[in-house]
């Protein structure tokens, strides 16, 4: 062992001073006594190396002959005190938390992988008294990898770079997308190189999304409760390697090979024109509470890493998952700033959605958007350039925080889904929160210079009803899941049209798909970011089941096969359709928050909202119940300048939404809003190339049929 460097963390293989090759080890663990690095074999033997130098808290060494492919862990030394959180155990096998490939799964959690005596006859005291077992046997193992991916590897790499609002965003499972996928080999299913292979970016292309946002790739462990009904954690929102591509996605081995099957991944998307969007989870790990495994930080430094209670032996708990991550720590900073980095300048991501990120704003207990994390990621040259996205809210006190965000941040917006939702399904109580949703939310978001595309609308998303299962249940059926269908939200606002579940009612059937077809048109013309889901464009169910975390299995992938039937690929085709008219045209994706002021002489205003009467909506209109919503977008003036320089201009649109369960007659807005019309979408039709050809004059009454959605363009 020689002294080696304490930057940077992690297992780095290079070449020592003499010209010796071999791969130098650094752990932050600022409260140990002492480190071992445990090497190990292929035949699964250990070797132990205790690491003797010691700089700013941070224990290293270089072993040469150490090369790429090589196993290894970590045991801590110190104090095992939990009434003051110290929890050092050194028989447990700590995983690197810099460590960029992991060998093995988290099949099973034995007695043998916690900290303390789970097994303990006296359970309330159980996670106070030390386990003495190794858990070498039980717990996967940190790879060394080749550093041979700088920044300069990705300089020729052909990054889409979308613009925010020219994002279409489309959240996928890189298992569930690929795992029934006909036109993937089967021995790439449900890989990182079957999402890279043809026939999947195919569709995506097909589709015309720009972005795809992957579920969870980091590595990450199933809970204990799960493995203990036979389930696994499908997800991913159980994190434990922030710099890991998760190992059970790699079709090429998992001993450092998922690396660079994961970049082959992002270059081929990226050569497509899609952005990777990944959804991180960095406010919570896998340790769960003071009963969880110890697997990596809670072994290194339980105090350092985690918030803790008043009562030390407590967690702190913003997440709903046991634990929270310390953010305001220095290292904990450090190494979240680090892997996100890494996934940029390494593995050429594009972009992050961070999971429950109210938590990491949160300084010592309230969240504060002056927080350091907040703070670091807007002065970092790195990350300030790449897509943030937000879930903004967690779990504790004051933890909604929906439009609180500063600017750089674009945030999941619930409340444009619960407002669609409930428009649709009749339950809005009148229109005005309806208005702000479709027009970009700007009582939300017009501060601070925050802009439209802050707003990332979505009326589904993985956690949740499917759009299909939304339209089919009013109750959630999470029987499968083994909790007694307690688990999963409640509030869900979806509407059955008739009858739970599945039906073989051909009125019903058809109600459904044109729900479909309306929340579909209502999601891609509304202003701000679209996100979809997969499969949602054809109709994919889970049965009712609206919280398929743990279910890996037909139930969460996609089913490919429904594009094969009458009605699901109509419903592809519309989607695509309504995609490529929002790329088409920039009045339906404005960079900048409409005015609702007249902008010429004649009075046209590049917003403004009518009545069935043909009126503009007064503010009785806005406060009364409504079923009926005109929205009228104008093509002139849009802000910004094209290509040329030259001022953009644009079509003027009318759209039309109507949710109650009779037909309407709608008058057409007469000069100078238009002086005629001619139907772009009517999702009354399954097929939309069956829409006629027909101009309408303005101030004509047209007949909108039951629950039907109208995209007129102005002549």
């Amino acid at each position: 062992m020689w002294p080696g460097a304490p930057t940077p963390l992690g297992a780095r293989h290079r070449v020592g001073p003499d010209g010796t090759a071999g791969t130098n080890f650094a752990l932050w663990a600022g409260g140990a006594e002492a480190v071992e690095l445990c090497l190990f074999d292929d035949q699964g033997r250990e070797t132990r190396c205790p690491l003797t130098e010691l700089t700013h808290e941070i224990w290293h060494g270089f072993v040469p002959g150490v090369a790429p492919g090589q196993r290894y862990g970590y045991r801590v030394h110190g104090r095992w005190d939990p009434w003051t959180g110290a929890r050092w155990n050194p028989e447990k096998l700590l995983l690197d938390p810099y460590a960029r490939a992991v060998d093995g799964d988290f099949a099973a959690l034995p007695p043998e992988v916690y900290g303390h005596a789970r097994d303990w006859p006296e359970q309330h005291v159980a996670d106070t008294v030390r386990d003495e077992r190794d858990s070498a046997p039980y717990v996967p193992k940190g790879v060394v990898v080749h550093d041979d991916a700088a920044e300069d590897e990705w300089l020729d790499d052909r990054r889409p770079k979308t613009p925010w609002a020219d994002s279409v965003i489309y959240e996928l499972h890189v298992k569930g997308f690929t795992k029934l996928h006909p036109g993937i080999p089967e021995e790439l299913r449900g890989t990182y190189a079957g999402l890279a292979h043809p026939a999947a970016v195919e569709h995506l292309v097909g589709l015309g999304v720009t972005a795809v946002e992957l579920l969870p790739v980091h590595q990450f462990a199933h809970e204990d409760h799960l493995l203990r009904r036979g389930l696994r954690n499908y997800w991913g929102y159980n994190s434990i390697g922030y710099f890991a591509p998760h190992a059970g996605y790699a079709a090429t081995g998992t001993t450092g090979q998922q690396v660079g099957e994961f970049r082959r991944m992002v270059r081929a998307l990226h050569d497509a024109g899609i952005e990777v969007v990944l959804d991180v989870v960095y406010n919570h790990t896998a340790e769960a509470d003071e009963r969880g495994p110890m697997l990596s930080l809670r072994g290194i430094d339980n105090r350092g890493y985690y918030r803790l209670q008043q009562d030390a032996r407590r967690y702190a708990d913003y997440t709903g998952c046991g634990n929270t991550l310390h953010v305001v720590q220095p290292h904990v900073l450090r190494l979240i700033t680090d892997s996100l980095r890494y996934w940029v300048t390494e593995m050429g991501v594009d972009g992050f959605r961070f999971d429950l990120a109210a938590a990491l704003a949160r300084s010592m207990h309230d969240v504060d958007m002056l927080s350091p994390f907040l703070a670091v990621i807007a002065q970092d040259p790195v990350l300030r350039r790449v897509k943030l996205i937000a879930e903004p809210w967690d779990v504790g006190s004051g933890g909604y925080q929906v439009g609180a965000f500063p600017p750089l941040w674009t945030e999941w917006n619930d409340r444009y889904r619960n407002a669609v939702r409930d428009f649709w399904r009749g339950s809005l109580p009148d229109v005005r929160d309806l208005g702000y949703r479709l027009s970009g939310s700007s009582d939300l978001y017009a501060w601070g210079g925050r802009r439209p595309y802050a707003s990332v609308n979505f009326v589904t998303a993985h956690d949740g009803f499917t759009l299909r299962d939304l339209v089919s249940y009013e109750r959630k059926h999470n029987e499968a899941n083994g909790e007694g269908n307690r688990d999963g939200g409640d509030d869900n606002r979806s509407w059955n049209c008739g009858t739970e579940g599945a039906t073989t009612d051909p009125d019903i059937l058809a109600l459904r798909r044109r729900q479909l077809r309306n929340l579909l048109t209502t999601l891609l013309l509304s202003t701000g970011v679209p996100m979809l889901v997969a499969g949602d464009e054809m109709g994919r169910t889970q049965g009712g089941n609206n919280n398929a975390y743990c279910q890996d299995s037909p139930v969460s992938w996609v089913d490919w096969s429904l594009l094969d039937e009458p009605g699901w690929r109509e419903l592809y085709a519309l989607t695509s359709r309504l995609i490529a008219l929002r790329h088409t045209h920039p009045v339906l994706r404005r960079r900048a928050f409409f005015s609702g002021r007249a902008h010429s002489a004649d009075g046209l205003r590049d917003l403004a909202w009518f009545t069935a009467r043909g009126e503009e909506m007064t503010e009785q209109d806005w406060y009364a119940p409504a079923a009926t919503l005109g929205m009228y977008l104008s093509g002139r003036d849009i802000p910004g300048r094209d290509a040329l320089g030259a001022p953009v201009v644009d079509d003027s649109f009318l759209a039309v939404l109507h949710a109650a369960d009779r037909a309407c007659s709608f008058v057409l807005p007469g000069p100078p809003w238009a002086s005629s019309y001619e139907v772009v979408v009517d999702t009354s039709l399954e097929e939309q190339g069956a829409v006629p050809e027909v101009a309408y004059a303005a101030g004509e009454a047209v007949t909108v049929p039951a629950r039907t959605v109208l995209l007129l363009r102005v002549r």
